[in-house]
């Protein structure tokens, strides 16, 4: 007996006080329309709200759209979280108005991923299909003997 592989689950969330969501809820459809499984939490989460409905969810990502322009705060929060509740493999992307210079930055502290406005959709699910829920590679250990060890 075969059995078929459980579809990828995201969760599609959007934090804070910001109301606008037909991004989100478009992205979420392409998603699910691709063969994914879609959590979507609605508007006005709280990071705390987000990070614990993807682990009840044993997600693999989480996408945040953010129009609010709390971008910054919002993500980095969501990251801490994911790591102080041992759940840091939940790859984190998103996107929304955010200023090309917060980009880098955004994904220097670990968002894997931001899409501006006009990403074509296929481009969204092509991405999360092949990156979320892969296993990052090991980094390699570096040379030498543990300080301590043998001594």
């Amino acid at each position: 007996m075969t059995t078929t592989p459980s579809p990828l689950r995201v969760l599609v969330a959007k934090p804070g006080l910001d109301g606008h969501d037909r991004g989100a809820k478009v992205i979420a459809r392409a998603l699910r329309d691709a063969g994914l499984e879609v959590i979507y939490t609605g508007l006005h989460q709280s990071p705390e709200q987000i990070v614990e409905a993807a682990i009840q969810e044993d997600v693999a990502g989480i996408g945040l759209s953010v129009l609010s322009g709390a971008h910054l705060t919002l993500f980095a929060r969501v990251l801490d979280l994911l790591k102080e509740l041992d759940a840091a493999d939940i790859t984190l992307f998103g996107g929304g108005i955010i200023p090309t210079g917060d980009i880098p930055p955004l994904e220097r502290m670990g968002v894997a991923r931001v899409f501006t406005p006009g990403t074509p959709t296929q481009e969204v699910v092509e991405w999360v299909k092949a990156h979320v829920g892969v296993p990052s590679p090991i980094a390699p250990v570096c040379g030498g003997s543990p300080t301590g060890v043998g001594s």
